[in-house]
């Protein structure tokens, strides 16, 4: 009889869940891009510059939790941009 382990759920594997971060990150980035009128590449600059960047990536945190529209509103209040 096979143990169950954390794996078995191909959703909590580490790989699949920075693939994950990977595309909402992307998505923030483009939201901050159109929000500011800057180039993608630029937001994501300035996002991962950020506090909030950082909290996203801290699960104590749980910014994780929530859509990347509110985690753009963090960041443009981080900013002073709200």
């Amino acid at each position: 009889m096979k143990e169950p382990n954390q794996y078995d759920d191909p959703l909590k594997s580490p790989v699949i869940q920075e693939i994950l971060m990977c595309n909402r990150i992307g998505g923030i980035s483009l939201e901050l891009s159109r929000r500011l009128g800057i180039s993608p590449i630029k937001a994501l600059e300035l996002f991962y510059e950020s506090r909030t960047a950082a909290a996203l990536h801290d699960k104590s945190t749980g910014l994780y939790l929530y859509g990347d529209l509110y985690v753009a509103d963090e960041f443009m209040i981080e900013k002073g941009m709200r």
